[in-house]
């Protein structure tokens, strides 16, 4: 048997780096594969947790500093430092989870720790249907875990873990996973604040692998009384924004002004057609997306209250009035879809077919109007509780933002249609700044405008909403070339829609002539192109690659999130500047880059 003192000694004969690795490299996906290591790492970060204060969220580059700071003294190399960082986050959420009641824990499996020969359990839209029939670990983690009450989820699909964190019918994750899937995941959980014990996977090979059983045991048995400390959360405000789009919440915030019943008509069901416009209206409201602008004016006025909902479910409450301002937020981002779907004809909105498709374009149009004057009455009518200059200023500032937002798909437009499809840099930035940072401006103005005096913040939200808004749309320009076989996603959908992208300025600055004239003719042809769609799409991909296009907005996404954090550092309250870093981090999580393949690409000018 190796003992832990052989198993340091070989470890750390290990060749080190000449260069540090990213945090994203395969040396941080690594499961010391001796047992007395990860047991001697696993006590070394149980007693330097004993003197982290958990009341400060933990950040991916302070517990990469803290695992640094176990490791060394052990000996150890950053081969191990993926699966320390694991069981720091372990042991900073370990009492947290503890007092949680088991029925408001979920547990999540991995699909690989099945036995691949034989296995009965089939899958439904959740994942793996187990049937405990004891040929592997699977059953026997979910017969213990649904004893105590935990809700299971034998799933890859990392996604819906978040989705029923915010509805609100759990409290804590209690899983199992290797170091790839943890790594992806890592920023999510951190950001989000949920409490959560991960015992990582012995390897990453996706068939019959192994995990420390007695440990998954360990963690699932965990019960304590509550902890003196809490770490704060943004869940619980994601909670209610989420919540207010949901019935009878809903239409007791903003009732509905049509109530008429349906009436029989030759044995018919016929339902009046003002109460049906303006049901067909709310249903679409109350439909998908991440809620995260009302949770920003919701999170915004907490923060400057002293965030109270940081720290507790309980205890705490938002007015009515500052819930309806924040839904006006929504109304407006979802009439601005409404009227998108139909200036670029899309099929599908939120998995269904968009209203235009399904009531056709004069409806639907008239049902994106009739949202933000919605949304303009969610604010009005609370003139009196929140004051007629309070009430004024929100409205003032909604205006400007449904005018900017205009303005920049206005300008889009224009560009689409138009015979000259030039384009620069500083022209996209404009039109990026136009369509996307307005809404968040609006959304963080009514949140600091409902908390009080809102002018010694009104540039700097202007600012870190331009730099933010611009970050994020340059995000979305990338996150359109990255499909692969996994996630069905079909890249380049920005070409065909004709949309005026930076990555297509940049590619355009940065090309020689007749690859310019060549980009311009394909993006010109791109909206018509019926089956030959595919060859302009990889075409174009072709040159964004010779123009290096996606590592340039890559930096600049760097640049404009450093001008964003710039300007969080000097706000104040701290409550407030923790908020507009969490939004950074949130807001702008990377994706990753598009990969070249076996495409063998020209030389620019050649």
């Amino acid at each position: 048997m190796t003992t832990v003192a052989e198993a340091l000694t070989e470890a750390t004969t290990e060749r080190a780096p000449t260069k540090p690795p990213k945090l994203n490299s395969a040396a941080f996906k690594e499961v010391p594969q001796v047992r007395a290591v990860r047991d001697s790492i696993r006590a070394a970060v149980e007693k330097f947790c004993k003197t982290v204060d958990k009341s400060k969220p933990l950040t991916r580059e302070s517990t990469k500093e803290m695992a640094e700071a176990v490791l060394k003294p052990l000996g150890l190399g950053e081969s191990c430092l993926g699966f320390t960082m694991v069981m720091l986050t372990n042991e900073f959420w370990r009492e947290q989870v503890a007092a949680i009641p088991f029925h408001r824990r979920l547990m999540l499996l991995p699909h690989c720790l099945k036995n691949a020969e034989g296995c009965p359990a089939e899958y439904d839209e959740l994942g793996l249907d187990c049937k405990k029939c004891g040929a592997c670990e699977v059953g026997d983690f979910r017969t213990k875990a649904e004893e105590l009450g935990y809700k299971v989820l034998v799933s890859e699909g990392t996604p819906i873990v978040l989705k029923i964190i915010v509805s609100g019918h759990i409290d804590a994750i209690v899983g199992v996973a290797c170091l790839n899937v943890l790594e992806k995941a890592f920023d999510k959980v951190l950001l989000a604040g949920i409490p959560c014990i991960a015992t990582p996977l012995l390897s990453s090979n996706c068939k019959n692998t192994s995990v420390d059983n007695d440990w998954v045991f360990e963690s699932i048995s965990l019960h304590t009384p509550v902890p003196g400390a809490k770490t704060k959360t943004y869940v619980h405000l994601m909670r209610a924004a989420n919540a207010m789009f949901e019935e009878p919440e809903l239409t007791r915030l903003v009732p509905k002004a049509r109530q008429t019943p349906a009436t029989a008509v030759a044995g018919r069901e016929v339902k009046d057609p003002l109460a049906r416009h303006e049901s067909i209206a709310y249903d679409f409201l109350a439909r998908g997306g991440k809620r995260s602008r009302p949770f920003m004016t919701l999170a915004t006025y907490d923060a400057l209250k002293g965030a109270p909902a940081t720290l507790s479910d309980s205890g705490w409450e938002l007015p009515d009035a500052a819930k309806r301002a924040a839904i006006a937020i929504e109304t407006f981002h979802k009439a601005s879809l409404v009227h998108d779907d139909i200036e670029d004809d899309d099929a599908y909105r939120y998995g269904v077919e968009t209203l235009h498709r399904v009531h056709g374009v004069g409806t639907a149009i008239n049902l994106g109007d009739y949202l933000i004057g919605l949304g303009y009455r969610c604010v009005s009518r609370d003139r009196k509780s929140l004051g007629a200059e309070t009430a004024a200023d929100i409205l003032d500032k909604l205006a400007d933002a449904h005018i900017k937002l205009s303005e920049g798909q206005g300008a889009e437009l224009l560009w689409r249609d138009a015979k000259n499809k030039a384009l620069t840099t500083l022209d996209a930035l404009k039109i990026y700044a136009l369509k996307t940072s307005p809404a968040f401006e609006a959304a963080l103005y009514t949140g600091v405008r409902l908390a009080g005096e809102a002018t010694s913040y009104e540039k700097m939200i202007a600012d870190f909403s331009r730099n933010v808004g611009v970050a994020f749309q340059i995000l979305n320009d990338i996150k359109d070339w990255v499909g692969d076989d996994d996630n069905k996603l079909v890249s380049g959908q920005d070409v065909l829609a004709a949309r005026p992208t930076l990555l297509l300025a940049l590619a355009l600055e940065g090309s020689s002539p007749a690859l310019r004239e060549e980009l311009l003719h394909l993006i010109a042809s791109a909206r018509n192109a019926g089956t030959d769609a595919d060859e302009i799409v990889a075409r174009v991909r072709h040159l964004y690659f010779a123009a290096k296009v996606f590592e340039k907005a890559d930096k600049l996404v760097d640049k404009f999130r450093a001008k964003a954090e710039s300007l969080a550092d000097e706000v104040q309250p701290t409550e407030f500047r923790e908020l507009l870093y969490y939004l950074v981090d949130s807001v702008l999580e990377k994706p990753e880059l598009p990969r070249q393949g076996v495409v063998q690409f020209v030389e620019l000018g050649k």
